[in-house]
């Protein structure tokens, strides 16, 4: 199986849907409680466990069992490789089982690690351990479809994972809409819908497991090989591939601390910025890794990862346009309703804005970072994301007080900026990957064309104020003719420009 847009096309097609789910989903979270306590208390309590499933589940986890599994594919015998499966599946889930333990039991302090400032308001503290409590048992479901997912897609069945997490969104609407107006605390029925939509997400992914021949019962078996080189991956691999959730994680302790309400401006501007990465950067990282750990030692290895590269700025530019200029009307038009008012976006935007800059190097990294795991190499992405971390946090410091929101948006861009920095400078100096002939005119002829759309949406996109003035109808439609339009224009400038890389990013 080669590399093709195809195949990332399948990615973000279902990718696509389970964001569009998602803003569904934050659409209602906005409805029901704006940006307020009940707000900040699920937001942060849903961030723990998903801190952990960075640490432990599908980043960290997928860079180090991949390229093992894609080894033992390629080497062993069909037994071999599926008593390697049913090791690491056992070790895995006997890990998560005492992490889930001690994130249950433990969750006033991990509340108090990661918001002390909640420790302020007893009533929101409280709520947000209760909150914990329930949704931490996620971690120990989403990693184990981390790892269902990383079989599928070492065999090329993309699709299965990438649609799983609309099931997640599923399970909270359904608690939204269905059973939170009947009880006093709708924020405790949220929580359990994201278990309801764990459970969901691993059920849909057995029948696929079973087709590849992988749906066995996991074992403890102390001497596979396998598992202990999986396992010496694993740890360098959880620092680099979480160097982003930590420095979300720094953001929510600060923003616990500089002001009322600042860690849901965070996440509702956060979920903005996860389009892109989440329909574009996840499906580029998910199909490049296993395609380059069998091309580890080929030279179209170098010509993937260009491949790659070009994308994310071919997608990643126009992106970051359409969000920093889009920014309010799309706030406006999402969650402009009931609890969250006009203020709210206002504040939105200014994290929206921090975060936007972000786009294109935290898509590079996603790149950058596999063309190391492929080569078994998990250090190196780990060493650069602690320093990317210490960029974080000092930056944050500095700019947290006086600028809030923004300041900590800020960080985690030009952190993000000095990942992608080092890890791209270190491919080049051990001459891993070299550009490929044509970049300056691919990169002069496609920022020609954002500019211009960038003009054209300035000009058209009209104030806050006319959004804020209409239906919720008209919002809907004026978005979806800007955004169309945007992208049919893009392309046009693209066309006229007689790109040639076009027809070979296409062809790959």
């Amino acid at each position: 199986m080669s590399l093709s847009l195809r195949n990332v096309a399948k990615v973000a097609g279902n990718t696509f849907a389970s964001r569009l789910l998602g803003f569904a989903r934050d659409v209602i979270l906005a409805h029901l409680f704006g940006a307020g306590m009940a707000a900040d208390a699920f937001f942060v309590a849903q961030r723990i466990p998903n801190l952990f499933r960075r640490l432990f589940g599908e980043g960290a986890f997928s860079q180090a069992f991949v390229p093992v599994l894609g080894e033992y594919v390629q080497e062993r015998s069909q037994q071999e490789v599926r008593e390697f499966v049913a090791d690491v599946a056992g070790w895995l889930l006997l890990s998560l089982l005492i992490i889930t333990l001690i994130g249950v039991l433990g969750a006033s302090i991990f509340v108090y690690l990661l918001a002390p400032g909640f420790a302020a308001d007893p009533a929101k503290f409280q709520l947000t351990v209760l909150l914990t409590r329930i949704t931490f048992p996620y971690l120990l479901l989403v990693s184990l479809v981390a790892l269902s997912g990383g079989i599928l897609n070492t065999y090329g069945h993309f699709q299965v994972p990438a649609f799983t997490p609309v099931f997640l969104n599923l399970g909270i609407i359904a608690a939204a809409i269905l059973w939170a107006p009947h009880i006093s605390q709708p924020v405790i029925a949220v929580a359990w819908g994201m278990i309801f939509g764990g459970i969901a997400q691993l059920l849909f992914q057995l029948p696929a497991l079973h087709r590849v021949g992988h749906l066995r019962w996991p074992r403890l078996r102390r001497h596979d090989p396998g598992v202990a080189r999986t396992l010496r991956l694993l740890g360098p691999a959880a620092l680099g591939a979480s160097a982003a959730q930590i420095n979300l994680f720094l953001n929510t302790v600060l923003a616990s601390l500089v002001g009322a309400n600042v860690v849901s401006y965070l996440y509702y501007s956060d979920r903005l910025v996860e389009f892109p990465l989440g329909v574009f950067g996840v499906a580029l990282g998910t199909v490049v890794l296993p395609t380059l750990t069998r091309q580890s030692k080929s030279a179209e290895f170098p010509h993937t990862l260009d491949w790659a590269l070009r994308w994310t700025w071919l997608i990643g530019l126009p992106a970051t346009l359409g969000l920093l200029l889009l920014g309010k009307p799309l706030l406006i038009t999402l969650f402009r309703y009931g609890a969250y008012n006009a203020a709210d976006v206002d504040q939105s935007y200014l994290s929206l804005f921090g975060y936007g800059l972000g786009i294109l190097p935290i898509i590079a990294a996603r790149v950058f970072a596999p063309a190391f795991y492929a080569r078994q190499d998990t250090r190196t992405p780990m060493r650069f994301g602690v320093i990317s971390v210490a960029i974080n946090i000092v930056i944050s410091l500095l700019l947290a007080w006086p600028l809030h929101q923004l300041g900590l948006s800020l960080a985690t861009s030009i952190a993000a900026l000095g990942n992608a920095s080092l890890l791209a400078r270190r491919l080049w100096r051990e001459n891993i990957y070299r550009p490929a002939p044509g970049w300056s005119r691919f990169l002069l002829k496609t920022a020609l064309a954002a500019a211009i759309l960038g003009v054209a949406l300035y000009f058209l996109r009209g104030t806050p104020a006319d959004w804020l003035r209409w239906s919720a109808g008209i919002r809907v439609a004026h978005l979806l003719v800007l955004i169309v339009g945007s992208i049919l224009l893009y392309g046009f400038l693209l066309w006229l420009t007689r790109l040639p890389e076009l027809r070979q990013l296409r062809r790959r």
